[in-house]
């Protein structure tokens, strides 16, 4: 590894403290070395996923220094904004060069829509089926063919906790449950300074949603919600939306922040006592907001979703009729290489989606990253809905009209109602 990556991996926090970087595996092309531009639609432009993505195009450049990497980022809306201009592409038959996309349902509708190439070949090049978690094959796949390169594994079921805020009111860092969080909330509220929870821009609601109803559920009653014969008028499922509904009055939904980072923003700097978000979150505060662990936040499962890992994947594709496919290829083969993940996810806040990482690369990564890869391991694996895992991007927006609907009009028996009309249509379509 050169000193300029390393320098740079070390800037960025991909590296953890002195940990000295390997010459890490394979690199980010094949013996080729194609030159022209690429051109990539993501959804990373701030903070700790900006600079994940800085680091993997700083890998790219060093393995293919003749590749000029054209970034069609688009922010907001957890991807949203950039689905709507991507598929704005796609209908014109303009597609970028590769694009990202969540593993599971949600790429399952540009496989089914035609969109995408296999890569198959590549795969076989790569060798990365002996390599990619068995869980996520099948994510990225239809039939017998690959359709995208996975770069990383989030964990969606995180509670942050900023511990002066919440200690100085005798309420608990890491409850068990649901009851339990409640009661941690009400003391936050009590003592009238502070947001208890923090939300963000609209989709925040959802996750927010969908981590309680894991709790209430459990990871079996969770995971069968999206199969046939799911059961959304159960009273199990009536019992976790009034969880949510309870939580919710807890949060500042009224007037939420612009963002999920501003509302970590808000949490780090003690305005607000939780919040509830995916694991990118800890990037954040680590990162961009320069804070310490267990000093100034602290993690922990959502209350009642101890011994589950509800995931999400981000990966990346070759689009039907892309103008670059050779440097397309070069950029997926970076995407799936041991020294771009090992610097993108140090720098995002994620785990790399590689089972054969030895002992000197775990030492890349901080205590948070390096607990979350032994949870990988040890817990119960379960999909992500707003992050594209078990729904589609339909049924997913029937699901947001819902969501948005319950939050301007809290009624838990229409809310129910919505839910479950939303489940019949897409599990019956």
């Amino acid at each position: 590894m050169s000193i300029s990556r390393r320098a740079f991996l070390l800037a960025t926090g991909a590296v953890a403290g002195s940990a000295v970087l390997s010459a890490c595996g394979s690199k980010g092309g094949s013996a080729a070395s194609p030159s022209g531009e690429v051109e990539v639609f993501s959804w990373w432009t701030e903070g700790a996923e900006n600079a994940g993505l800085q680091a993997l195009l700083a890998d790219l450049k060093l393995n293919q220094p003749h590749i000029n990497f054209v970034n069609r980022a688009v922010a907001g809306g957890a991807g949203a904004n950039a689905k709507a201009e991507l598929a704005k592409r796609l209908d014109a038959n303009n597609p970028p060069d590769s694009f990202q996309g969540h593993a599971g349902a949600e790429l399952s509708d540009y496989i089914s829509a035609g969109k995408l190439e296999d890569l198959n070949d590549l795969y076989a090049e790569q060798k990365w089926t002996d390599v990619f978690p068995e869980q996520l094959l099948p994510l990225i796949s239809s039939g017998s063919k690959y359709y995208s390169v996975p770069v990383n594994i989030h964990r969606a079921n995180m509670l942050w906790s900023n511990p002066k805020v919440v200690r100085a009111v005798g309420a608990e860092t890491a409850p068990t449950s649901i009851p339990a969080f409640l009661s941690s909330l009400q003391k936050v509220k009590r003592a009238g300074s502070k947001v208890p929870l923090v939300l963000g821009d609209s989709w925040t609601l959802k996750h927010l949603l969908e981590t309680v109803m894991l709790a209430a559920l459990g990871h079996a009653g969770w995971s069968a919600l999206w199969k046939q014969g799911a059961d959304w008028n159960s009273g199990k499922i009536t019992q976790a939306l009034e969880y949510y509904h309870q939580v919710l009055g807890f949060t500042n939904v009224s007037s939420p922040a612009s963002t999920w980072d501003a509302a970590t923003t808000m949490l780090g700097d003690g305005r607000a006592a939780y919040q509830i978000m995916g694991d990118w979150a800890e990037a954040s505060l680590k990162t961009t907001q320069n804070l310490q662990a267990h000093t100034d936040y602290e993690w922990a499962p959502v209350p009642g979703t101890k011994g589950t890992f509800q995931f999400l994947s981000d990966s990346f594709t070759l689009p039907k009729g892309a103008k670059h496919r050779d440097t397309a290829l070069a950029w997926l083969r970076e995407c799936g290489s041991k020294s771009g993940q090992l610097g993108f996810n140090g720098a995002k806040g994620s785990i790399p989606t590689l089972t054969n990482l030895n002992a000197e690369d775990r030492a890349l990564f901080g205590e948070y990253l390096q607990w979350s890869m032994d949870e990988w391991k040890r817990c119960q694996i379960v999909g992500s809905l707003t992050h594209g895992v078990v729904a589609n991007n339909a049924w997913n927006a029937d699901i947001d009209q819902a969501v948005a609907d319950f939050a301007k009009n809290p009624q838990v028996p229409a809310f129910q109602q919505a839910l479950a009309a939303a489940a019949q249509k897409h599990l019956n379509a």
